[in-house]
């Protein structure tokens, strides 16, 4: 009871900003990964090794994407939750 009354909620706009804030970053995580992916394979380099870096480059980028679509299953909540309290 104590704790939840020092409890601030956060706002509408501060809702937003994260949301413009976690859009850019995964975006640029992407963008990343693509870098990665082009740059792992210049050179010369033995089979092993390039299939090493592509393995872990699947990796990173499935991890991206299941973080994706978390955020916008949690975004879908909130969405809903708006449009809930408008028609009420």
């Amino acid at each position: 009871s104590h704790i939840m009354s020092e409890y601030v909620r956060m706002t509408d706009t501060e809702r937003d900003q994260i949301d413009q804030d976690a859009q850019v970053f995964m975006r640029t995580c992407a963008e990343a990964i693509h870098q990665l992916r082009t740059e792992a394979h210049k050179g010369v380099q033995s089979a092993q090794v390039k299939e090493h870096r592509t393995a872990v480059l699947d990796f990173i980028e499935d991890y991206l994407k299941r973080v994706c679509k978390l955020y916008s299953e949690q975004r879908a909540i909130r969405v809903k939750r708006v449009i809930d309290k408008k028609r009420l």
